[in-house]
């Protein structure tokens, strides 16, 4: 308890004074928003039985510092392990496993522009942002007991903390990937998330729909939480990535947004010519801006020891590399841009598709698609974030590009009207599986020959023509017809190799093969838990990809001629009769039936519960992606997909059902770490509960806080 005890001190200190009062018995029927305290402010938290915080306050900064005093109640030790890693002395609290996100995060400049950043805050959102570290602060002085001893020695947490957490995550997890160096010079990664708008002339209700649909690690910095915000001017739900003050993707009573990463390149690698102590640039050494960084490591044993970083900065960025006469410099978008939090929080408090428009212009978020509908019926995807204006040349973007003259140096991003953008397009539908934007409708509504060529690569994966051909084939979609297309497991992939596949192996001299026929054939082409097939057909593309590289095993290639119907049957059906042969032969070195059900071999686990999967990669042109790690006895288990989900249509009121399969909290102990797992794994979606008399009716408990800075 030494370290809370320095912490209030600490905290007296940077003046976040607060008086706090915890009532888990006061009647249903109390007002909301609650008076606050002559000079302060105050908030409400009715927490409802999934653990969901829905904050009502009487103005901005008790709506701040209730969100504030709730996460940390919730995702404690995560928060304070991410706030330490953001400014650069994880190693020093937690030890040398640390050292290597210690060395990143102070190469990357993070906590010195966390705090110009954090002068560079408007009046408004500085205040908001005071105010929700405010509220974290004080729920650890009052409930100190309920952190891990280890985390709280990152206490107090500062608005700088939250502002380079942003960065860490969203400019260096997000943009750049943070993989290695030369993961750096590859754009247009593979990631997750789906998005669905749809317009009133293609839902049967009349009214706009909007899916939100994220694939993350179910970890670390990429965790969800989901709130209610409730102020003057503002009542939304959604879900905040742990650590960030604002809702990342939202819906209110007129619209909502949610976004999914987008194939932008962000970053890039300039490769330096050294020389005499710095680098050649239009023909003059000119040097490097170099300085030192101490970097504490905690030992075993308690003690401390330094570890010291040089870092040299180029007119292109810090250098991460150095080999052979030669360093590789990165430079990244968006990291002049720091009021994302204050353009996040005016689209909650946007009403209409001009005034949405009109703060989405102000492009402080660096990349991500956004999909947006309204109750007034439009529907929008916008290719967002920062891309930046290259120059042409004799070399391309998608690798390391040459730094010794300043005409490769990019030094403008495009601005709002020059981003690929799709608004009610005759189609009545839009959709992102993390494809290019050129495919978000059919007809086509985008030409990508009028945007430069590193803009966006063409192509489409079986995930996005999935996901297209679901929308496409629905002239009049229910509700209901949404959430079950969300879940839906069909492979893409089976549909377009399967046929192709069964008479090659029926033709087949393998008799594994041959056997394997009667389980493809019986087959759902799905990966629910009960669906028998799904195991044996992902082995057999694992079995084909290997035994055909370095060729491709489709007959037909993807085409932008067909790019819903390509790429399409099998190459050479002799090779795929034997990758079926080795694809059963495998499964029974596992122990595995070539029958098993996915289910029985995909696991969703977590503290003891042990549940059937359903869902699988991508890839397979699953649209319900759930992502497997290897476990034991030939088993795997959930690590990634799926995240925060919400099916929403903008009728009067607005009806929305929602999961965090995951659960809502991560701290040990909470029964909100595992309860909406069950719901994950029967493909089912709760109510969002957002009047006061819903969540009256689910109501776990209530907490009123009052805050007084000073």
């Amino acid at each position: 308890m030494s370290s809370l005890r320095s912490f209030s001190a600490a905290a007296s200190a940077v003046a976040l004074a607060t008086v706090l009062v915890v009532r888990a018995d006061t009647p249903h029927n109390a007002p909301l928003p609650p008076t606050p305290a002559a000079g302060g402010s105050s908030a409400e938290i009715l927490w409802d039985t999934y653990g969901v915080p829905h904050v009502f306050a009487a103005d901005l900064e008790g709506l701040f510092y209730g969100f504030g005093w709730a996460q940390m109640q919730a995702h404690g030790d995560l928060v304070l392990t991410l706030y330490g890693q953001a400014r650069g002395r994880a190693a020093e609290y937690w030890g040398p496993e640390q050292l290597e996100s210690d060395r990143w995060v102070r190469l990357m400049g993070i906590p010195a522009r966390a705090q110009a950043w954090y002068e560079a805050q408007t009046p408004e959102f500085r205040r908001a942002l005071d105010a929700f570290v405010a509220g974290a602060n004080a729920y650890a002085r009052a409930h100190g007991d309920r952190l891990d001893p280890a985390a709280t020695v990152a206490l107090p947490v500062t608005g700088p903390d939250v502002l380079g957490h942003i960065q860490r995550v969203l400019h260096f997890q997000f943009v750049v990937g943070q993989d290695n160096v030369e993961a750096l010079a590859r754009p247009w990664r593979d990631a997750g998330s789906n998005a669905w708008a749809v317009s009133p002339q293609r839902s049967a209700s009349g009214h706009a729909l909007l899916v939100a649909n994220p694939h993350l690690p179910w970890s670390d910095v990429f965790t969800w939480f989901e709130a209610q915000l409730v102020a003057p001017g503002i009542d939304a739900t959604g879900a905040a990535l742990v650590g960030q003050p604002l809702l990342g993707i939202a819906f209110n009573e007129s619209l909502g947004w949610t976004h999914t990463v987008n194939t932008h390149d962000g970053a890039d690698l300039y490769e330096l010519t050294l020389a005499d102590g710095g680098y050649v640039f239009d023909g003059a050494v000119r040097r490097f801006d170099e300085s030192r960084e101490l970097i504490k490591v905690r030992q075993p044993d308690g003690s401390v020891r330094d570890d010291t970083l040089h870092v040299k900065r180029s007119a292109h960025g810090p250098v991460v590399s150095e080999k052979a006469g030669k360093a590789l410099a990165l430079r990244v978008v968006g990291l002049d841009q720091p009021n994302l939090g204050q353009q996040y929080l005016d689209m909650l408090r946007a009403t209409s598709l001009d005034a949405f428009e009109a703060v989405e212009r102000r492009l402080q978020m660096p990349m991500f698609t956004t999909m947006y509908a309204d109750r007034a019926g439009n529907i929008l995807h916008l290719f967002g974030g920062r891309t930046p204006m290259r120059p042409s040349g004799d070399y391309r973007w998608t690798g390391i590009v040459p730094g010794s003259v300043s005409s490769t140096l990019w030094r403008e991003t495009h601005p709002y009207d020059q981003l690929p953008r799709v608004v009610n397009p005759p189609s009545g539908w839009l959709q992102n599986a993390n494809d290019p934007p050129w495919t978000t409708t059919f007809p086509m509504a985008l030409d990508p020959a009028k945007y430069p060529d590193y803009m966006a690569p063409r192509a489409m994966s079986f995930r996005a023509q999935r996901s297209a051909r679901m929308l496409d084939e629905d002239a009049s979609v229910t509700f209901d017809e949404l959430v079950a297309y969300k879940h839906s497991t069909r492979m893409e992939l089976a549909d377009r190799l399967l046929d192709d596949l069964l008479q090659a192996a029926e033709k087949s001299s393998s008799e594994t093969a041959r056997r394997a026929v009667a389980t493809l054939v019986a087959w759902d082409r799905s990966a629910d838990a009960s669906s028998r097939g799904a195991v044996l057909f992902e082995a057999f593309v694992d079995a084909l990809f290997r035994q055909s590289r370095p060729k491709s095993p489709f007959a037909a290639p993807w085409s932008e001629t067909g790019p819903r119907t390509t790429p399409d049957g099998l190459a050479d059906p002799a090779t795929a009769a034997l990758a079926l042969d080795a694809a059963v032969t495998d499964l029974e070195k596992r122990g595995l039936a070539p029958d098993v059900p996915w289910g029985d071999v995909y696991r969703l686990r977590r503290d003891g519960l042990d549940l059937p999967g359903n869902g699988g990669p991508g890839s397979l042109g699953i649209f319900r992606v759930t992502g497997f790690d290897k476990a034991a006895n030939g088993r795997s288990e959930a690590t990634r997909g799926d995240s925060w989900v919400a099916a929403i249509e903008f009728s009067s009121p607005v009806r929305a059902q929602v999961l965090l399969g995951y659960g809502n909290w991560s701290q040990k102990g909470s029964p909100h770490r595992t309860d909406q797992l069950a719901l994950y794994a029967s493909k089912q979606l709760r109510t969002a509960w957002r009047t006061r008399a819903d969540v009256e009716r689910h109501l776990e408990r209530r907490e009123t806080l009052q805050y007084s800075p000073r």
